[in-house]
């Protein structure tokens, strides 16, 4: 009975000093029942050390964004320019459609049905070169030369109802006519047919580009852009899928050259191209939506994006 006194009054007096100490538990009860050990937390509610806060690495996207400005699928369509778009990371407009994958170190074009552009009924959030930052009047020949390079991944993209994924061009060449050209022919505004169209499409990349309809056209009939035809087009012979791939386009005079992955070349050199040697040109990059179904959709990722002239 002495022992078990002892015992006893020991247990009880732990238990009163435990529940004093303990101020958020409960005294009712048995010390077992309120009592949880820091072992027993839920992960999220213990302390995590600093340098397992501090350990990411932060990554901005390749891209010197001072000679392009960005078309997007809202407004008539709205546009921004340098230097405005030089602030995209804090730009209200932009957000939605354009900004960094900072763990990845992409710049993210996102985009959907909406706003068009005249002369076309699809949407798009898409970077159009600027020579002269802030203007669309300086732009390149094929003489000239030029060329554009960027690493890019389609992140994601809306299905078609048969369950084939949705297109978007990723990369363009296009035309411009100048004011005399445009004078010349009495068209309202400088645009001129593209060149180029680079596609994302069934996982693929495929080139499309524009041939003149005839070729005994006279110089002046040469600008118009119904003296132009599609191609059938070319599909590179691997998928990229959603993974990182790299594109090249290099152009000099009579010929365009479109390169994948630093092993895949496509070559174009014929009378087309030396016919449109008549027309300025500017690079376009981005994400150009190939549909207007309103549930459609696609976020393309550029890593890097260069030009030079």
């Amino acid at each position: 009975m002495k022992i078990s006194f002892s015992y006893n009054l020991y247990s009880m007096s732990t238990f009163l000093l435990l529940c004093f100490a303990a101020t958020t538990i409960s005294c009712q009860g048995t010390y077992e029942n309120n009592i949880v050990l820091e072992s027993e937390m839920p992960q999220e509610e213990q302390e995590t050390p600093n340098e397992n806060i501090t350990n990411k690495d932060f990554k901005l996207p390749n891209i010197d964004l001072s000679n392009w400005k960005v078309t997007l699928p809202i407004g008539k369509p709205d546009e921004i320019e340098p230097p405005e778009i030089l602030n995209y990371g804090t730009n209200s407009k932009l957000k939605p459609f354009f900004y960094n994958d900072s763990i990845n170190g992409a710049l993210v074009f996102y985009t959907y049905p909406g706003a068009s552009t005249a002369n076309s009924s699809y949407s798009r959030t898409e970077l159009r070169e600027q020579m002269v930052p802030g203007s669309n009047s300086t732009n390149w020949t094929f003489k000239e030369g030029a060329r554009m390079k960027g690493t890019l991944s389609l992140e994601n993209i809306s299905k078609k109802s048969d369950g084939d994924y949705d297109k978007t061009i990723i990369m363009q060449i296009h035309g411009r006519l100048t004011n005399q050209q445009r004078d010349l022919i009495g068209q309202k505004d400088n645009n001129a047919p593209p060149m180029l169209k680079i596609y994302w499409q069934d996982k693929k990349v495929r080139v499309k580009t524009k041939y003149l309809i005839d070729l005994d056209a006279s110089e002046t009939d040469i600008l118009r852009t119904d003296s132009w035809g599609n191609d059938d087009g070319y599909n590179f012979p691997i998928e990229v899928g959603f993974d990182k791939f790299t594109l090249e386009v290099i152009v000099s005079e009579g010929r365009m050259e479109v390169i994948l992955n630093d092993n895949y070349s496509k070559v174009y050199e014929n009378i087309h191209m030396e016919k449109w040697g008549i027309f300025e040109n500017y690079f376009k990059a981005g994400n150009y939506l190939g549909s207007t179904d309103p549930t459609a959709y696609a976020t393309v990722k550029y890593y890097d994006l260069t030009v030079s002239h």
